[in-house]
């Protein structure tokens, strides 16, 4: 018997080294629990009654966790966890935790060590985000009107990584779920417990966003239609002219997805409605299940904005049912009070007011909570937290639909109902500068689908115009946000509809919409990333490069994805010429999209460009997938373009799925492809795809398009010679494939001659500005009659169309002259002002 006992004791004391099962928990006595959740995270609960929380918190979503490897020791009067990064150490039987019975320290050879006791103060947070831009002018408040000035700076919220390498959240007095069929939100009982989560991450922060999923919960996938162009503006719109106005964007081939109808859809008048209402206007809605009709008829989708604040008034026309379903007489016509932690009342608006309204067409709702920030019964229940989830899981539960709401950010753990609207912020070139960071810096809370107001939402000035110019740059940084939306107040001035700023902008903004378009598989994909790391479509610099300085001071640059990095314009630009200083990490080299330069990784450079250029970098040889031109994002069969970008290899995964589908965790495909150049070949494979979902398409159109491109010499497609279509003005090839069942795999080999020059010294943009110069030089002198040399260079893209013969001879021209450009220009002995107009025109520079 003695040696029996001397057995298990010796095995309580050992090193126990053990795949953990559920719950995970790797120690617990009277007081104390540890829960290992991944091998950077621990969860830590002391109580003093012995009540350990199971129930879901605010926090903490999820309850089942991955197998993970950890040690344990409970030795004498302590215990100890180990882990590949941390090893949690406590004392036994000596109660609350306190810098004298708990420790946590960094893994042997950490990148970055760390001592942590309780009370130990993070250093270096990287910040998440902010409720909302309400009344920003930049980093600066200044509230509303034209009189206002600044009285405070933006205090972003901390976020859940610093420079330190690990991270304490402290949920012990955060509200709990209940455990009912739709999960109500209920009070600890024990007041005097601790709940903490301590991340142990170094300079991973990727891993650390992740490893938050797997308590907090994922990053949801929007519906593919939210990636498209949303169009929203606060004007009394009538059916009528929101007919014009779809009309409109049909007549300039302009892409649209999602239309969005401030709150004059409904009564504004006392008496009738005000800030709250749920009455459509018949005024300006005759028959507003027909106006819904039209919209969905031209395959938008529609969001209604809801201030609910002021319950339900008894003039609403849904007042009756609601009465009754609150037990009160509807004949007394005593108003509804908004009861957020009532579930009686919320279940009665969802069931008798806005759900009716959602069968009639209404997609999604935006929410604009601004008044009483907490519940009046749960006085720590945040209104804004609350709804978001009220209205994300109401959804979940009862739409056929993928649910998506659009709100403000309520505090951590909204991550998990995007998606998000930042606010009334000014029309002015430092909101736009601010906005960068602003979106970016949320990721560091998953908090990764802001919509900004682009353009801003108000003017700085009662007598200034929308400043066009900072509306185009505007717009370009918002096709590379998570949404794109152009939005603003109820001013006559704002005026933001592409086609009320000018032709030539007009082509601008439609091209920029485009792009958006052209980019959505792409940005889906990434968004499916987003759901399974929790690493959001918009993400710091730091992210991929945390040894770097340059990815603190660029504060404005971002990653769009893997494979892309923005660095936006925030400033007017000088003589029609916007220059920036653009930080190139190493490691890879970069190509300049717009400009068609290849630049080398590990420098900061001075780059120039033209208002219909933006700073978009994509890493050499990366292989994307991209639409060709669609009007919007509602089919699955749209012919995929895989763009091969100047570099030697590139790889990447397609992702697809219903777009709209609650089962996209399960039902989705994936076309994984490859580019490699060696020598003078470029071979491009596209595997067959795997998965299923429902709709899926069985054949697609792919594309392979190769930018940078010279003309080949041949050009095979599944061993067969194939045709091919060559852009001279863009410099690209496209090769259209054989429409094939999708489950097929197909390869594209294109041989190019050995003596090829190199395009990618910006030579796309030489050639678009001199064409353009030479095309506005004749409105200064309409009878001008260019020289040799001179007057070949404006016509090179269709030159090496007409002639690829003389692909070489013509390319290596155009750069001579341009390098003499100065004289030529003497020889065709243009004025001094018009010689120095042209010169600035094309932003020539001496070498």
């Amino acid at each position: 018997m003695k040696k029996t006992l001397s057995l298990v004791a010796a095995f309580l004391v050992a090193t126990i080294t053990a795949w953990a099962q559920q719950p995970h928990v790797a120690y617990q006595d009277q007081h104390v629990r540890f829960t290992v959740i991944t091998d950077g995270v621990v969860r830590m609960e002391y109580s003093p009654t012995g009540s350990f929380v199971d129930d879901r918190s605010f926090l903490r979503s999820e309850t089942q966790y991955p197998d993970v490897k950890y040690t344990l020791k409970n030795a004498g009067s302590q215990v100890q966890i180990t882990t590949s990064k941390m090893t949690m150490t406590y004392k036994k039987n000596t109660g609350a935790f306190t810098d004298k019975n708990l420790s946590i320290v960094s893994a042997k050879k950490a990148q970055v060590p760390f001592t942590w006791k309780p009370g130990t103060k993070q250093t270096g947070n990287l910040k998440g985000t902010s409720r909302t831009l309400d009344g920003f002018d930049g980093a600066g408040h200044r509230g509303w009107g034209y009189e206002s000035t600044f009285d405070y700076q933006m205090e972003l919220e901390d976020g859940l990584i610093a420079t330190c390498g690990w991270t304490l959240l402290d949920d012990s007095n955060n509200l709990l779920f209940d455990n009912s069929d739709w999960a109500w939100v209920q009070e600890r009982k024990e007041k005097d417990g601790q709940d903490w989560f301590f991340m142990a991450y170094g300079h991973d922060y990727k891993q650390a966003l992740t490893d938050f999923t797997t308590f907090a919960g994922k990053i949801p996938l929007p519906p593919r239609y939210a990636f498209g162009y949303w169009w929203s503006r606060y004007w009394s719109y009538s059916d009528a002219e929101m007919r014009d106005l779809v009309k409109t964007f049909k007549k300039y081939d302009i892409p649209l997805d999602v239309f969005v109808v401030d709150m004059d859809w409904h009564y504004v008048e006392e008496g009738k409605g005000g800030w709250t209402g749920y009455t459509w206007n018949r005024k300006l809605f005759p028959d507003p299940a027909k106006f819904l009709g039209f919209l969905k008829d031209n395959n938008l989708q529609i969001t209604l904005n809801l201030h609910p604040a002021d319950g339900i008034k008894p003039y609403e026309e849904k007042y009756p049912q609601m009465a009754k379903w609150m037990g009160m007489d509807p004949a007394k016509k005593e108003p509804i009070k908004f009861q957020g932690s009532n579930k009686r009342y919320m279940e009665g608006w969802m069931e008798n007011i806005l759900r009716p309204m959602e069968k009639e067409g209404v997609n999604f709702w935006w929410l604009d909570w601004q008044q009483f920030p907490n519940d009046s019964v749960i006085t720590s229940l945040s209104n804004t937290w609350w709804l978001n989830y009220c209205f994300f899981s109401e959804q979940e539960r009862n739409s056929q639909f993928r649910p998506m709401l659009y709100h403000r950010w309520g505090g951590l753990g909204n991550h998990r109902y995007q998606i998000g609207f930042s606010g009334d912020t000014y029309s002015t070139w430092a909101s736009l500068d601010y906005q960068p960071y602003f979106n970016h810096t949320a990721s560091n809370v998953l908090y990764g689908y802001w919509s900004h107001d682009i353009g801003g939402h108000m003017l700085e000035t009662p007598t200034a115009l929308l400043n066009k110019e900072l509306y185009i740059r505007w717009m370009q940084f918002g096709a590379f946000n998570p949404i794109m939306r152009s939005h603003s107040t109820k001013s006559a001035e704002l005026k933001k509809e592409p086609w009320n700023q000018g032709a030539e902008n007009m082509e601008i903004l439609r091209d920029v919409i485009n792009t958006r378009y052209q980019l959505a598989p792409y940005i889906y994909t990434t968004a499916r990333q987003a759901y399974e790391t929790g690493v959001s479509l918009c993400r710091p610099m730091y992210y991929d490069y945390p040894e770097a300085p340059e990815s603190f001071e660029f504060k404005n640059q971002y990653m769009f994805g893997d494979e892309m990095m923005i660095a936006p314009i925030t400033a007017p630009a000088v003589d029609g010429i916007s220059t920036l200083k653009v930080w190139l990490p190493a490691g890879n080299d970069w190509y300049e999209w717009q400009t068609g330069t290849l630049l080398e990784g590990g420098q900061i450079i001075e780059r120039d460009f033209t208002l219909d250029e933006y700073p978009v970098y994509v890493k050499a040889g990366a292989i994307l997938p991209l639409y060709d031109k669609v009007s919007s994002l509602r089919n699955n069969d749209e012919d995929i373009v895989f763009q091969v970008f100047p570099g030697q290899q590139g790889a990447f995964s397609l992702y697809e799925d219903q777009g709209n589908s609650k089962d996209y965790k399960t039902q989705y495909a994936t076309t994984a492809f490859t580019s490699k150049k060696e020598g003078s070949v470029l071979t491009v494979k596209i595997a067959g795809r795997q998965g299923s979902y429902a709709e899926m398409p069985a054949q697609r159109t792919y594309k392979v398009k190769v930018v940078a491109s010279a003309i080949p010499t041949a050009v095979k497609v599944n061993g067969q010679t194939a045709a091919y279509e060559f852009d001279g003005e863009k410099l690209t090839l496209t090769v259209t494939l054989p429409k094939v069942t999708c489950a097929q795999a197909q390869e594209v080999v294109i041989t190019y001659p050995e003596n090829v020059p190199d395009l990618t010294d910006g030579l796309l943009t030489k050639m678009k500005v001199m064409k353009k110069t030479m095309t506005d030089m004749k409105y200064r002198d309409a009878g001008i009659d260019y020289v040799d040399g001179l007057g070949e260079m404006g016509s090179l893209g269709q030159a090496i169309e007409y002639f690829p013969g003389e692909f070489n001879a013509r390319v290596q021209d155009f750069r001579d002259n341009y390098l003499k450009l100065p004289a030529l220009l003497d020889k065709q002995k243009l004025k001094i002002v018009d010689k120095e107009w042209f010169l600035k025109s094309v932003n020539w520079k001496e070498k």
